[in-house]
């Protein structure tokens, strides 16, 4: 059982309080403040990825593993476990020792599942690369965090990966296979390349599966027992604002727990079929995904090298999945798809939503039309594993959308004002993580560590305010809190009234500088199909129903949102293009 410590018990007392006490870890708030425990059942493993891998063979084996329907590839655990050591192995013979980084740019593919498992099976740390980054982006991160090899795909849509790679490592021309020395990347000495045909100065990943031996094969169970559930395994780089992002750093230990968590609380078994079209790259598919349904035994179905609705739906029917994964953009698409051209979705039951606010019309369409009447509402971070908050399937549909949920089992959270005190339940501000999710840190940056990780507790930046029950409503990020003449202006809290406008699909707030008042409103607001509010329109919707000075004082009606690979809003570009629009001669 988790216990509070004295610093914690003590800013309770300040407050004109007992320490909370909360025994049985109900997740509600302790003694009307904003501080929740999640239950201590099921129990924490201390076990690393390839014990939980071993379990799940011996259990499950013959049965359904991972379905690639594009690649024409289909295994079931027993053939899944063979690739992997065949992968494990050649990396070995490769010279990569435990602890040694290895990045992996790539879409949704088998290699990145097979890579996934055999980094993690020799201790290697997998340095995952957003598929969407440019050379400048993929230099910083090779180097921030020392990759010794590269997997990398040939192509994926505009990027050419392979010709972005030869510009930063020129070298790759006239080098053999395993001894690059690039000037701009001095780390790197293996790049291996997916697909057919011989590219100089790389490695095939074909070839890579067939490299390994006996030897090999006798340094596994070796290698097996060396391993330490709180080494470092992955490295994911978070989608900073400002600055270059920065290299959250998982344990096997962060990340088995976090995904069975996820799969507990959709009740997720061997004998259901995941699909999962959301990025391996980042922790929604990777872990929440990957690692969940590995838990569970469940069948892990990829629709394609990325989201597409029609592939989705495809691979939904034919494979006759029970559970999805999304944000809400993709559920909305594959809604608006359904519509042209229906299919059986009658073995759908549940799933997750996460990464954005849901709409209750759209909640209400996916339980409805996809027959997903146990669909989940997650809350999470890349610095905590991610998950932390997260819906049961039984909880009212208004508490799914309304709310992320509630606490996760074996954290501790609390909601802190600016002087770092936790507010009484209600109120907002800034909520804080403690537990076995949260990360051990930045790689290779103590400042930025110690600034998010104070005395054991994330904090997240996010603004969120808990209810008597303990669900918890994410209300912004801190930065994006709008202080207007003074009042603090919650966007989340405009953008849920406008949500409830008949011709909105989707609604962002955010403020920009302004002279007289500090800061004004703006919404970016996309239409719905068959409808198209105009400015004018939206603030008489607003007349008289929320306060004044929370009404926009801009708005834009936009076909779309700049969004994230992930499919999360990018209010800094709005507010970039706000500000330049508005410095021009017209200011509406």
């Amino acid at each position: 059982m988790s216990i509070l410590n004295e610093s914690l018990a003590g800013q309770v007392r300040q407050a004109g309080h007992a320490a909370p006490c909360d025994p049985e870890g109900t997740g509600a708030p302790v003694d009307g403040m904003s501080y929740v425990r999640g239950t201590t059942l099921p129990e924490l493993r201390f076990i690393t990825i390839p014990q939980l891998f071993r379990e799940t063979v011996a259990r499950f084996g013959p049965r359904d593993a991972v379905i690639f329907p594009a690649q024409g590839i289909r295994q079931s655990y027993y053939e899944l476990d063979r690739a992997v050591d065949e992968l494990a192995t050649g990396l070995l013979a490769l010279g990569l020792e435990k602890g040694d980084r290895i990045g992996i740019w790539a879409p949704n593919c088998h290699e990145w599942v097979l890579t996934q498992f055999a980094t993690a099976r020799i201790g290697l740390v997998l340095v995952n690369i957003n598929p969407a980054y440019r050379r400048s982006e993929l230099e910083y991160a090779l180097n921030k965090v020392g990759c010794k090899a590269l997997i990398t795909a040939r192509t994926f849509k505009s990027s050419d990966y392979v010709g972005m790679i030869r510009h930063l490592a020129p070298e790759m021309e006239t080098c053999a296979p395993g001894r690059l020395r690039a000037e701009r990347l001095p780390h790197l000495r293996h790049v291996i390349v997916t697909g057919e045909g011989a590219v100089a100065g790389a490695h095939l990943f074909s070839d890579i599966r067939k490299l390994g031996g006996p030897a090999q094969q006798l340094r596994l169970p070796v290698l097996d027992r060396a391993l330490d559930p709180d080494d470092a395994i992955n490295i994911q780089f978070t989608s900073g604002t400002t600055g270059h992002p920065k290299g959250a750093t998982l344990s096997h230990y962060n990340i088995v727990n976090n995904a069975r968590f996820v799969t507990d609380r959709i009740t997720l078994t061997e004998m259901d079929r995941l699909c999962i079209p959301v990025p391996l790259y980042h922790c929604f598919g990777m872990v929440m995904g990957v690692l969940g349904a590995l838990s569970k035994g469940a069948a892990m179905v990829f629709p394609g090298s990325s989201f597409e609705p029609d592939a989705t739906l495809a691979a939904l029917s034919q494979e006759r999945c029970t559970a999805l994964y999304g944000v809400p953009t993709m559920f909305v698409t594959l809604l608006q798809a359904l519509e042209t051209a229906p299919q059986d979705l009658t073995a759908m039951r549940t799933g997750v939503m996460a990464g954005a606010p849901c709409p209750v019309d759209v909640m209400r369409r996916v339980v409805r039309d996809m027959h997903m009447p146990e669909v989940t509402i997650c809350y999470g971070m890349t610095e905590t594993s991610p998950v932390s908050f997260q819906s049961f399937v039984s909880d009212p549909l208004d508490k799914r959308c309304e709310t992320v949920g509630r606490v996760h089992p074996h954290l501790e959270v609390k909601i802190i004002d600016t002087e770092g005190r936790i507010v009484p339940q209600g109120e907002g501000g800034e909520l804080c993580t403690r537990g076995y999710s949260v990360m051990k840190g930045y790689w290779d940056d103590p400042e930025k560590s110690a600034e998010a990780l104070r005395g054991g507790w994330m904090h997240t930046g996010d603004l969120a305010r808990f209810d008597a029950d303990g669900f918890c409503a994410i209300v912004g990020r801190s930065k994006d809190m709008i202080i207007r003449g003074g009042e603090n202006i919650y966007p989340r809290e405009i953008e849920e009234f406008l949500y409830g406008h008949p011709g909105i699909a989707d609604v962002q707030v955010f403020g920009i500088p302004d002279e007289k008042m500090g800061e004004e409103i703006c919404a970016w607001v996309v239409p719905k199909p068959e409808g198209s509010p105009s400015a004018e329109d939206l603030r008489a919707y607003c007349a008289g129903q929320i306060a004044h000075f929370k009404i926009p004082r801009h708005i834009r009606i936009v076909e779309e949102m700049p969004m994230t690979v992930t499919g999360k809003p990018q209010k800094f570009i709005m507010r970039d293009r706000m500000i330049e629009e508005l410095s021009g001669p017209s200011q509406a």
